[in-house]
């Protein structure tokens, strides 16, 4: 999975970077004056500026809606492990936040599917007597990103550090979580747009 982001997100940009080149050689016959006006150089820059590399966590919470905001995506530290893989697969998520009981905005850490199977299973302990903070990530080694970090940043960060969910974390604060599918699919819809917009340009008439 991870080779395969990296393979993608570096075609991308290859893509990208071709179709920009083809914007500045298309027939080098054409008089230099037509190709440097000043309205051509602000519409590329405009172009470009628009594109995926603008495209922020936040906005991806805002697509995803209510199933963004946490609002059920946590347990807390007293529970069992067992209560918590059971929440994973009633609602089809791969973690949970860990929160402190009766402080569900004071994060503990997280818990992931690969946390129980590395630690439960291939183990040999029973899920429903072992505590979820027992085998959860703890807060001061989790790794998080903000609202307005940018979803290519994102996925590096990711990518680099093998994991597949990441918390949201806005003034000290758990506003949400997403995961890698969520990175991939807005990463591929804004560059599906990204080509788009480049070819509207190309045969625009410019």
């Amino acid at each position: 999975m991870q080779a395969v982001i990296r393979s993608f997100v570096s075609g991308g940009n290859v893509v990208k970077a071709s179709m920009l080149q083809h914007l500045r050689v298309i027939n080098p016959a054409i008089q230099p004056s037509v190709f440097t006006s000043r309205s051509e150089t602000t519409q590329s820059a405009r172009m470009e500026e628009h594109g995926f590399e603008s495209t922020t966590i936040s906005d991806i919470m805002k697509a995803k809606g209510k199933s963004a905001d946490g609002s059920w995506l946590w347990c807390t530290t007293d529970d069992t492990v067992y209560d918590a893989v059971k929440s994973m697969t009633q609602h089809n998520v791969g973690a949970l936040v860990v929160v402190k009981p009766g402080e569900q905005q004071s994060l503990a850490g997280i818990i992931t599917e690969r946390d129980y199977l590395r630690k439960i299973i291939v183990q040999g302990k029973s899920s429903k007597s072992t505590k979820v903070g027992d085998i959860m990530t703890e807060e001061n080694k989790l790794i998080t990103v903000t609202p307005e970090t940018k979803v290519l940043q994102a996925m590096q960060l990711m990518t680099e550090k093998r994991i597949r969910h990441i918390p949201v974390i806005k003034d000290k604060g758990m506003v949400g979580m997403v995961s890698i599918g969520d990175v991939v699919r807005a990463v591929v819809t804004e560059h599906r747009e990204e080509l788009n917009r480049l070819n509207a340009f190309i045969q625009g008439g410019y």
